[in-house]
């Protein structure tokens, strides 16, 4: 199987574009995660999944938090910029940022954020699952941007 055709296979399951984010002392830091779930209601616990060589996975590991940010409809930029190339400064200048329970960066406009604190890593082979508590919770209850065969779709 080569990793083209992997990939492939994953993307056409449509999933929420997701933008996790964390802040510490370089910054705020953020990278899109298709790889999102949750874990257990009680405590409630959702888990990212990043490549190693994600460059935010540092800031997160530091600040031990990050904010997992579900992208509203028409998000489709912001989430481009988010999947890498874009400098950190452009990326979050695409749109309105607050901070939420533990400090992480949390999109205003996001259809649903979760606010964690980060529990545990665990790693394997070329990814980092990142298992966070979460703290804090908002929707909006609007539409969502949803990652779909390697474009993104409005719901």
């Amino acid at each position: 199987m080569t990793q083209g055709a992997f990939w492939r296979t994953v993307g056409a399951r449509p999933v929420g574009a997701t933008v996790i984010t964390a802040i510490h002392d370089a910054g705020p830091v953020g990278f899109l995660g298709l790889s999102f779930a949750h874990v257990s209601a009680e405590p409630p616990t959702v888990l990212v999944s990043a490549g190693k060589n994600t460059s935010a996975l540092p800031v997160i590991r530091a600040a031990e938090h990050f904010a997992v940010n579900l992208l509203p409809a028409g998000a489709d930029e912001m989430a481009r910029l988010f999947g890498g190339g874009a400098e950190m400064a452009e990326r979050f200048a695409a749109g309105r940022w607050g901070s939420f329970t533990t400090g992480a960066p949390a999109l205003e406009t996001a259809a649903a954020v979760f606010d964690c604190r980060l529990e545990k890593t665990v790693e394997d082979e070329g990814a980092v699952i990142l298992i966070g508590r979460v703290e804090g919770v908002r929707t909006n209850g609007d539409g969502v941007t949803l990652a779909h065969q390697g474009g993104y779709r409005d719901l």
